[in-house]
């Protein structure tokens, strides 16, 4: 993953998602405002698991990559069949997508099998999958003090609101909000990690006074002081406030378009189910009215024509 492509393809990959996800959701609320419920995973029309086997293509062509393909010797031991120190972020990275694997695999069984807790149980596994990647970044082997470590440190902010926003979820499944924030940060993520590729790994975009440097077969941003550090540092943190702005702008933008092509039926359908209640209920109170009546004429006419027999006795 230590590459340009391997930020880049994954990064795109979360962007796919995280849009799928968001056009769902909104389109699912606006269609059913008050029977919305929030799933995990979304069905496509024509391939029922189209979703959940993407994850899996992608989650395997990465472990691939990362243990397989990308080591000198295709495979990712030593000659002792210990783990190289130069392999070990290789390692990490494979489990994070292994974790992502196994949510798609036990999401497509759970939904065969359709027990009572499906719902639960799938929003867990990706409550697992998302502190799986939170718990790798956060203790990640490669740098942690230069511009490559502060891409990483922000990045685990965003995986941090998908994994909260997951697990509150599973107490308020039909809140709208919750799900639109979880999908807005899977798809922040995948454009934070295309951004770290892109300037990490090409020089012309590497901030003044710092260079590429190549560490045990993986290419490491360096700078040449401490000033040129802090430097580096603050304009990672000054990118990540702009594409914070960008992507709320964006997430808004991106509803209000929704809305116009889904919200007037949704508004039309709604107003006439809210008149088809009310007609509902005057019917019903008009029955009740009605019944009410009859039984006060029929007790005032039963009173009337036994009152002479009471006087007579």
């Amino acid at each position: 993953m230590g590459t340009l492509v391997g930020h880049v393809v994954p990064g795109f990959g979360f962007v796919l998602i995280g849009l799928w996800h968001l056009f769902n959701h909104i389109k699912l609320h606006l269609q059913h405002p008050n029977s919305y419920r929030a799933p995990i995973w979304f069905p496509a029309s024509k391939f029922r698991y189209l979703e959940l086997l993407l994850i899996i293509l992608g989650s395997s062509a990465s472990v691939a990559m990362e243990l397989f393909i990308s080591p000198e010797k295709h495979q990712p031991f030593d000659d002792d069949g210990t783990i190289p120190s130069n392999h070990l972020h290789n390692f990490e990275h494979a489990s994070i997508s292994m974790t992502f694997l196994v949510y798609a695999a036990l999401a497509i069984v759970l939904d065969k099998l359709a027990p009572r807790a499906q719902h639960g149980l799938t929003q867990i596994l990706g409550a697992v999958a998302f502190g799986q990647q939170l718990l790798l970044f956060h203790l990640h082997s490669s740098d942690h003090l230069g511009p490559e470590g502060q891409y990483h440190l922000l990045l685990q902010l965003v995986i941090l609101v998908s994994l909260i926003t997951t697990l509150v979820g599973l107490g308020f499944p039909k809140s709208f909000l919750i799900s639109f924030v979880r999908s807005l940060s899977i798809f922040f993520q995948g454009i934070w990690l295309m951004v770290m590729g892109v300037m990490l790994w090409t020089p012309g975009l590497i901030s003044k006074g710092c260079f590429l440097n190549d560490e045990e077969g993986h290419e490491v941003v360096k700078c040449q002081s401490e000033e040129a550090r802090h430097r580096a540092l603050s304009l990672v943190n000054l990118l990540f406030s702009w594409f914070l702005i960008g992507i709320a702008v964006f997430g808004v933008a991106f509803y209000l378009v929704l809305v116009k092509f889904y919200g007037e039926k949704v508004e039309y359908f709604t107003l006439g189910s809210d008149r088809e209640s009310e007609e509902d209920d005057d019917v019903e109170s008009q029955k009740r009215s009605n019944v009410g009546d009859s039984k006060s004429f029929v007790d005032h006419m039963g009173k009337t024509a036994f009152a002479p027999i009471d006087m007579e006795r």
